[in-house]
């Protein structure tokens, strides 16, 4: 599968200034040579060429018509992304064009990229571990500077050299326990028990630490899901609108317009929250209106925080803790929001706990953005700091901890060093799925199909 040569265009589809063609193989020079003509007289093939260098001229067909002027790049393996001879090809971003150069190396026997084949072609030609490719498709996707760093530092190995020195310091151990069983019959000790015991609370702690950064990892990947509830006519889409500086929901006074959530992000101070418009929550007859309804309430409970939003004007203090009594039974953090403070000089000095605005005229939103920052308690991400964001790379901590424990059990009740030997086994294979040294096709084939086409 690695012999044969690869292409994807390297940028999204659409009409653009350039586009980027990528191809990857022993082949990706010599073919392209095949269709590159260079402006200057003086040619020479770009295999004659250096790598890591610029070429300007003309993509031709077979039949010597000139399909684009281009820009080509070549890197030289194992100089390159993929440690294979790679090409890159700068044409003029009209998709026919592309289209047309692509259908030009298709029909000279290059194949068409899957999604993620260029990261996985780097990674089984070690030029990055599987936690380092995955941490590739985690930078693509970043949406906030908390996300972009913690994705850079992982790709760049930081979290894969902590994991290696984990699993070296076991295996050392663990061929010393193996070579006791080599040696059973005598009964001698060569791992040091005092020594493992220390290394493996050591350990745990570590990998407590690394898994219980999960939570912040999730959210600054994937956002913090958050969904504004209350009744019709609270202004709940007039507040979306509001958050997002933009007129995304349909805002009308007839109470129940919005039938179904509407959903956008916005980030605030580096994390993105993901806004959530629901229907208004009350008795209805209207079957879509009761549709929307029970789909509010589905997204409260997998909600991460919830905003509920009453009309000051319509809401009594009995409500309101009847509100509040229901919100607790969640148990989700949750924001009181009163709205509509514009048409009312209400005193809510008895509920210090309560937001007040005028999602309409925008008063105290941004009062509102930071009680958001507040409430989900997240620190700045430190410089350097390992960050644990991939769901893959949790259930496998998870997995050694759990292994490491038994060790440590095993080790303080005298077990036999066969038994520590097998727990000490399983924590190495889970460490070793993490960076790829441990793996399946379907694992990969699960891992990269989700990467962009080009990438």
């Amino acid at each position: 599968m690695l012999k044969d040569t690869i292409i994807a265009p390297a940028t999204p589809q659409g009409v653009s200034a350039i586009a980027v063609i990528r191809l990857s193989g022993n082949e990706a020079i010599e073919i392209t040579d095949k269709f590159f003509r260079k402006s200057s007289k003086k040619y020479q093939p770009l295999a004659a060429q250096k790598s890591h260098t610029v070429h300007f001229g003309n993509i031709v067909a077979k039949n010597g018509e000139i399909i684009d002027e281009v820009v080509v790049t070549i890197f030289k393996a194992p100089h390159s992304f993929t440690k294979e001879d790679v090409v890159e090809i700068s044409c003029h971003g009209s998709p026919f064009i592309v289209e047309q150069i692509i259908r030009l190396f298709l029909e000279a026997g290059v194949r068409l990229a899957q999604p993620g084949e260029f990261t996985q072609r780097a990674f089984l030609n070690g030029r990055y571990d599987l936690a380092q490719a995955e941490a590739i498709a985690d930078l693509i996707a970043a949406t906030n500077e908390a996300a972009r760093r913690v994705a850079l530092y992982q790709m760049r190995g930081g979290f894969s050299n902590e994991i290696k020195k984990l699993r070296q310091e076991l295996i050392h151990f663990a061929s010393l326990i193996e070579l006791e069983l080599d040696f059973g019959e005598e009964d001698v000790e060569f791992a040091d028990r005092q020594q493992l015991t220390a290394l493996v609370k050591q350990i745990i702690a570590f990998i407590e630490r690394l898994t219980n950064s999960f939570a912040l990892g999730n959210v600054l990947k994937n956002g913090v899901p958050t969904v504004i509830v209350g009744k019709p006519n609270a202004g709940k889409s007039t507040l979306l609108n509001a958050l997002l500086n933009e007129e995304r929901a349909i805002v009308s006074d007839i109470p129940g317009t919005t039938r179904d959530f509407i959903e956008d992000t916005i980030t605030i101070q580096g994390i993105q929250f993901r806004f959530i418009d629901t229907a208004g929550l009350r008795q209805t007859s209207d079957f879509i209106e009761a549709m929307g309804v029970a789909r509010t309430r589905e997204k409260m409970t997998q909600a991460a925080l919830i905003i509920y939003l009453f009309d000051i004007l319509e809401t009594s203090d009995s409500e309101l803790e009847q509100i509040e009594q229901d919100l607790k039974q969640l148990g989700k953090p949750y924001l009181l929001v009163a709205n509509k403070i514009d048409k009312t000089v209400k005193d809510l000095s008895h509920y210090p706990n309560i937001l007040k605005i005028s999602a309409a005229y925008r008063i105290g939103i941004e009062e509102l953005k930071t009680a958001l920052l507040k409430i989900i308690n997240i620190n700045p991400v430190i410089e350097g700091e390992i960050i644990l964001t991939n769901l893959r790379h949790y259930k496998a901590l998870k997995e050694a901890q759990e292994a490491l424990k038994n060790v440590l059990q095993g080790l303080q009740n005298g077990i036999t060093a066969d038994f520590i030997a097998m727990d000490i086994r399983h924590a190495l294979r889970a460490l070793g799925e993490i960076l790829g040294e441990i793996t399946s096709e379907d694992l990969l084939s699960n891992i990269f199909s989700k990467f962009c086409i080009g990438k």
